[in-house]
């Protein structure tokens, strides 16, 4: 056994490199025929990862690549005899196909052939009649011996077994096929000899040589002296393949001279082969060749057949009987996937290659010739760059949201008449790949939830939908807590698998009436896309709060007296009970009632204003001192209250402010006062001052000095340590507003304050930061009629459009209020100076 190697280097039709190799056929199954890679020149590293492989048209793979060594392997036994029958040159083509990019080199096998058969006769038995008359000389074909083998390998010579009478020779026919003939060279003498046993060998010219026998019958008979002689010594016919049974050939004839028996001429094929045996047949009396079987042009192109005609007295005659199958399309182009990949991502960009497809037709001529093309309304497209081969490529941008998978038809017509075609599906699934932003429901939710709800109350559920799949369409929630206000931040918490929140802390609606929170839903990808979107929690108010007296201070050191002239009328303003509620609408509007006093009939307080008036004018046996406990309760659905003790002292000496009487009076009654009209009480009063103004400018220093060092003093620790501080969570944190619109508290920016020059020495003192109450600001002499009002010595009826008495040595301030939704503005100017009384 031996093999050569021819490498053929240019490029040539498409293909990169083309190998040859001549082996002999029968060798064993991973018997190496060469080392590829290093005859093309790749690097052996290469060959797994670009998925070398070696490819064969057909049915069979005779041999494979070792990827790991680049040797040439056989996989198949090869047969020379099978796979080319009798060609002179066998040769099986294959392709190298490397991917990444994508190469092929023509790989070609020259399979030579070896003395694997020994020569045979078709007939182990030949029998012959010859006629005792036979003349010297006369020759008698015989079946030729068939070996396979071709070349050297096959017959060379024949031997015949020692006889007197018969000697061998050769005689070769037009197409250079030798067969042998029996010549006679003896007489024969059927009375001495009757029958003849001869041997006759064929034996090849391999090394070493085999040979194969058949015996010959030689029957001795009258004599019979002419052999049929054919028309044509060669007949040629053609048939067009898949030509249905019974379908005539051709004719052949032959004729003998003789008469008789000896004149009658029977036909038959001395030699069929295997490819052609059951395919045609021949009528013996009538020499017609007619199709019997499948008549394949891709299995055989020509029948070669022996004719032997023969006469009644045994001589017989040879003729050659070619037969040429005429092509028909009638086979459907093949597509055979090479390589093909089951999914793609949906990033890839144009030109990606899917799938590896060979498509080939075993036709010839233009039925051989095949056209390729897929399915329309697809992102693919068929590319052919090697003959023969077809890459399926994306010619689009894929988008697996839209479209997750395909099934693309490759479909493959030849150029027959008529043509055939056929298409195979290749399934296709888009991979995901994260290019989808998770998508709230909503950019805005809001929602209202009650205060003082217990850590992990559900608040609201946002939800996001990702159009990925897998993991890059699973969403996590969290909240953005950078930017967020630290007083709102912690309130919240998510539930980062559902997008539930829940409440972390109990809201409070007096510190924080509503916030905004911003929820970011991001996806598992990588890298990770995100969006968000705004929670909007409004709080609504509870009763949670009770309402808080701001004037009178109530301390267990001090508590304000209010003064009252003896002679007050009825329903004259005594004092103003000042409350304020943290809570907002119906939980803040505050009422009160007198629930003990020193005298039940004489005081009465408004019911939503907190105005303690006179029910009567008062007598010289009533007490010249009352307290009273005032009960003040929010509009609650479980009501809180607080107490306020009023304590209210008589005097003599003081005037009676008109605008502190009962707005029920007639004009008469009010600008009368013990029977002096309002002008001249003026006149007296400007009398009065003129008199003591001398006084006032020698003590004015003093008396400024005293004021200031007692102001200082006050503030330095005195008695105002003692009194009410209004808390700051009343005016609320910084950029707080009620949003509901019906609190008693808002911000002290919206009220113009206003003070006395003797207001220090008053009941309150203000802490930095505060709001004022429901009515007015802080320090601010208005008063609304609902829950808190101004606060303050001074205040002002807005009903009743009357001014209250002025601390002594106070500039009189004329107040005018102006409603508005959020509560009474103050505006102030400059009046008459107040009617002295003492304090």
């Amino acid at each position: 056994m031996f093999f050569c190697v021819f490498l053929i280097v240019p490029f040539v039709g498409g293909v990169f490199g083309e190998v040859r190799y001549s082996i002999p056929e029968e060798m064993k199954q991973g018997s190496v025929i060469g080392n590829l890679a290093r005859d093309l020149g790749l690097d052996v590293s290469e060959l797994g990862k670009r998925k070398a492989r070696v490819v064969a048209e057909g049915s069979k793979q005779y041999c494979e690549l070792s990827t790991e060594t680049g040797s040439l392997l056989v996989s198949e036994r090869m047969d020379r005899e099978e796979l080319c029958a009798q060609a002179a040159v066998c040769v099986v083509q294959f392709q190298l196909l490397l991917e990444n990019p994508l190469k092929v080199y023509s790989l070609i096998l020259d399979v030579q052939d070896i003395n694997d058969n020994s020569p045979v006769f078709t007939n182990r038995e030949i029998e012959l009649e010859l006629v005792e008359s036979t003349i010297l000389g006369r020759r008698f074909p015989l079946e030729s011996a068939r070996d396979p083998d071709m070349g050297s390998n096959t017959i060379k010579n024949y031997r015949l077994s020692p006889n007197d009478h018969f000697v061998l020779e050769m005689n070769k026919q037009v197409n250079s096929n030798a067969y042998p003939e029996l010549v006679l060279k003896k007489s024969l003498d059927r009375e001495t000899q009757s029958d003849y046993y001869l041997t006759i060998s064929g034996i090849d010219g391999g090394n070493p040589p085999r040979s194969g026998t058949a015996s010959i019958h030689i029957h001795v008979l009258d004599a019979n002296d002419n052999v049929p002689v054919f028309s044509q010594r060669i007949y040629k016919a053609s048939v067009a393949e898949n030509s249905p049974p019974g379908t005539l050939v051709t004719k052949i004839n032959a004729t003998d001279l003789d008469d008789g028996v000896y004149g009658e001429v029977t036909y038959s094929f001395s030699h069929v082969s295997d490819k052609t045996r059951g395919v045609v047949e021949i009528d013996g009396v009538t020499g017609e060749v007619r199709v019997i079987g499948l008549m394949d042009y891709e299995d055989v192109s020509v029948h070669e057949l022996d004719v032997q005609a023969k006469d009644g007295g045994g001589q017989s005659s040879h003729s050659k009987l070619i037969i040429d199958v005429i092509d028909l399309n009638d086979n459907s182009p093949v597509i055979s996937v090479k390589s093909a990949s089951s999914s793609v991502p949906e990033d890839s960009p144009p030109g990606t290659m899917v799938a590896l497809l060979n498509v080939y037709d075993l036709d010839t001529g233009s039925s051989g010739r095949v056209t390729c093309h897929i399915s329309d309304n697809v992102p693919f497209r068929l590319v052919s760059e090697v003959k023969n081969y077809f890459m399926l490529v994306t010619d689009d941008v894929l988008d697996r949201e839209t479209h997750a998978a395909f099934n693309i038809t490759i479909t493959a017509v030849d150029s027959g008449s008529p043509p055939l075609y056929s298409s195979k599906v290749i399934p296709i699934t888009v991979s995901d790949v994260n290019d989808n932003a998770p998508v709230f429901s909503q950019e805005l939710y809001t929602v209202t939830i009650p205060e003082n709800k217990p850590q992990g109350t559900p608040v609201i559920r946002v939800a996001a939908q990702d159009k990925d799949f897998g993991s890059n369409a699973k969403i996590h929630y969290s909240l953005q807590l950078k930017d967020a206000d630290p007083a709102t931040a912690a309130l919240l918490s998510i539930n980062a698998e559902t997008g539930e929140i829940f409440t972390s802390l109990p809201f409070d609606y007096e510190t924080a009436s509503h916030f905004q929170t911003v929820v970011r839903a991001c996806d598992m990808g990588n890298p990770s896309l995100c969006s968000n979107c705004n929670v909007r929690v409004f709080v609504s108010d509870q009763n949670d709060n009770a309402p808080v007296i701001l004037y009178p201070v109530q301390s267990s050191n001090f508590i304000a007296e209010d003064r009252v002239p003896l002679a007050a009328p009825k329903g004259y303003l005594v004092t103003k009970v000042v409350a304020v509620d943290a809570d907002a609408g119906h939980n803040a509007w505050l009422s009160y009632r007198i629930i003990k006093a020193t005298d039940t009939e004489l005081f009465s307080v408004g019911l939503h204003c907190g105005e303690i008036r006179t029910l009567r004018q008062f007598y010289e046996d009533d007490e010249a001192k009352h307290t009273l406990e005032v009960l003040v309760e929010d509009n609650g659905p479980q009501a809180l209250s607080a107490t306020a003790t009023v304590s209210i002292a008589l005097g003599d000496s003081l005037p009676v402010v008109d605008e502190m009487s009962d707005f029920g009076e007639d004009e008469s009654s009010s600008s009368v006062i013990n029977g002096i009209s309002q002008e001249d009480l003026v006149f007296y009063l400007i009398v009065a001052l003129a008199s003591v103004s001398g006084l006032l400018l020698l003590l004015i220093t003093s008396v400024v000095y005293v004021k200031l060092c007692r102001r200082r003093s006050f503030y330095r620790g005195g008695r105002a340590s003692n009194l009410p501080v209004f808390p700051p969570t009343y005016g609320g944190p910084p950029h707080y507003s009620d949003v509901s619109r019906w609190g008693t508290l808002d911000d002290d920016s919206r009220y113009n304050s206003f003070m006395t020059t003797g207001s220090w020495r008053g009941d309150f003192r203000f802490s930095s930061g505060s709001g004022g109450g429901g009515g007015s600001g802080v320090g601010s002499l208005g008063g609304g009629s609902s829950g808190g009002g101004g606060m303050g010595i001074m205040d002002y009826d807005s009903m009743n459009k009357r001014s209250l008495p002025l601390p002594k040595n106070d500039s009189l301030v004329r107040l005018t209020t102006t409603s508005s939704s959020s509560g009474a503005s103050v505006k102030g100017h400059r009046s008459r100076p107040p009617l002295p009384r003492k304090l």
